[in-house]
């Protein structure tokens, strides 16, 4: 289930790290709850409508829009029910409304454009290492974490493939700094083979690493 929420107009210049807002946001809309450490079986997008001020930061003059995505329909009839009693987000805006999106009919390919980057990071000799479309893992990787993700849900993992549209001609790699660290995604279309059930649930839960802080959601 997708849950959309529309922001209004900010009053001060909103950061250009304001994911780090999303997560604690989040985090208090759910309360206390075990998901927060665990392989994230949900992601939001990144906020849509903003200007950048020079280097300062966004403006989001028309307010923002983004969403939030769970495989557990629970987590977003929580989050409803706290924005319900406080809908104050930061930088001065507050939640103006919300609406709900239920998963798409698939068929057993799709391509998905994103609305965050896709992260994918792996630990190799003790360092991390990043991966993007031009690395002949990548597709593997992402495709692996998938699997994780649908093991972990008790669904059938059997037959899913997550691919970067290698055809896609504008590839743009963008980041953001979480909590001091610097991490770099890829904006490019995902494709995904496998049954419908597979389908959906990677259009709620996301692709990629760190989904749970804003990376590799899924439109």
């Amino acid at each position: 289930m997708r849950l959309i929420l529309n922001l209004s107009r900010n009053k001060v210049i909103v950061p250009f790290n304001y994911q780090e807002v999303q997560v604690s946001k989040l985090h208090y809309w759910l309360g206390k709850n075990d998901i927060h450490d665990s392989l994230s079986l949900y992601s939001f997008s990144w906020l849509k409508g903003g200007k950048a001020i020079d280097n300062r930061g966004l403006d989001f003059r028309q307010g923002a829009q983004y969403f939030i995505s769970c495989f557990d329909v629970d987590l977003i009839k929580q989050i409803i029910k706290s924005i319900q009693q406080d809908n104050h987000f930061e930088y001065g805006m507050g939640i103006t409304s919300l609406s709900l999106q239920k998963e798409p009919q698939f068929m057993e390919e799709n391509r998905f454009q994103v609305g965050s980057p896709v992260f994918i990071k792996r630990t190799v000799e003790g360092n991390s290492k990043f991966y993007y479309p031009s690395d002949d893992k990548a597709n593997l990787l992402l495709t692996e974490t998938l699997i994780n993700k649908l093991k972990k849900a008790n669904i059938n993992h059997k037959g899913v493939k997550v691919s970067f549209d290698e055809n896609y001609q504008n590839i743009l790699v963008k980041g953001t700094t979480y909590k001091g660290i610097q991490n770099k995604g890829t904006i490019c279309p995902i494709i995904i083979q496998g049954t419908p059930e597979q389908l959906a649930f990677a259009w709620n839960v996301g692709v990629g690493n760190s989904t749970g802080i804003g990376f590799g959601s899924l439109i």
